[in-house]
């Protein structure tokens, strides 16, 4: 249980560290280029690897470049079935009913014409932001990329019983927004169909930290995540599946990421417990202070490199040359 210490000190940096996130401020943040440019980055490959990832059959279809064994990967044991009606799935802001916790929404990107069974990626905004951030800290290419595949992006709405911040388990233990993510994955699988070896997560700062969260709490189905400014500040998170680990690329903004608490010791704290799980890991110091990175862009293709049960992790020892050099494993 986290001490009255910090939390006091949280509630403090939420509310004055809200401003830096980029929905807020019309996309600006320390970007100087064009949010749907990926001219320099692989989006689009089946793989930056080397190897040919084959999503039907979770096999590499050959040898990587260095002569190492192609990944291979799994598939979740089981999906969260709906407990509610569904929606049909279209572009917009659409309402869920998870049983635990009443009427939800989420906001949607999808394409009803490309057929479904392609990745579901969540995205999780900052404290006072809201869901359109995705399009910012995903950027615009990869989420085209995403539904070209028959895919969807996610990003929940927040209920403003939540109080302060955005997701309630930024500061406590309640799941609501997890049960809110449990019935749209149980949704999507029955509605248009997702990849079930392909559900990722994303967020920034609050989102950061929900997102950390999300990937300890219902690591039986995601793949893998990226956080901006996340990080977590108790190690002792719940998991449903405590014997799976999972990859994650951790971005923060050196010693001056922080907004009361120190981000960059937040996102550090959450590799060692990655690690300690057996998962994989990379950090980077973008040095930008509390925001996310023009390295946004490359986000989706470590999520699509690393599928659900990836084997061996396909960056482990030599990071492609997209990644920036300010990361190490």
């Amino acid at each position: 249980m986290r001490s009255g210490t910090v939390a006091l000190l949280v509630i403090t940096m939420f509310g004055c560290g809200s401003t830096t996130d980029p929905a807020s401020e019309g996309g600006s943040s320390t970007t100087s280029e064009d949010e749907g440019s990926s001219t320099t980055g692989p989006l689009g490959s089946s793989s930056s690897t080397g190897a040919t990832l084959d999503s039907s059959t979770g096999e590499g279809a050959e040898s990587s470049s260095s002569g190492a064994p192609a990944p291979t990967f799994g598939e979740p044991e089981a999906l969260p079935t709906p407990d509610g009606a569904c929606p049909t799935f279209e572009p917009g802001t659409l309402e869920f009913a998870p049983g635990e916790t009443g009427p939800r929404s989420a906001r949607v990107w999808v394409d009803p014409e490309a057929g479904g069974g392609g990745p579901l990626v969540f995205y999780w905004h900052g404290t006072g932001s809201n869901p359109l951030e995705a399009e910012f800290g995903i950027g615009q290419a990869g989420i085209d990329d995403i539904l070209e595949r028959g895919g969807m992006v996610v990003a929940p709405v927040s209920d403003p019983e939540a109080g302060q911040f955005p997701w309630y388990l930024v500061l406590g233990q309640e799941e609501d927004d997890i049960h809110l993510m449990d019935e749209i994955v149980g949704c999507a699988a029955e509605g248009p169909g997702i990849d079930p070896s392909r559900i990722h997560a994303l967020g920034m700062s609050a989102g950061g930290l929900q997102t950390s969260q999300v990937s300890v709490r219902r690591s039986s189905y995601i793949a893998s995540v990226v956080t901006y400014s996340g990080g977590i500040l108790n190690p002792e998170i719940v998991s449903d599946a405590p014997e799976r680990p999972f990859p994650a690329l951790i971005y923060h903004g050196g010693p001056d990421d922080i907004v009361v608490i120190s981000f960059q010791q937040a996102s550090e704290r959450y590799q060692t417990h990655i690690n300690s799980l057996g998962g994989y890991s990379v950090i980077c110091d973008h040095g930008g202070a509390h925001s996310i990175p023009d390295a946004r862009v490359y986000s989706w293709q470590f999520l699509l490199d690393h599928p659900f049960d990836i084997a061996p992790y396909p960056y482990e020892g030599a990071l492609p040359s997209w990644v920036p050099d300010y990361c190490v494993e």
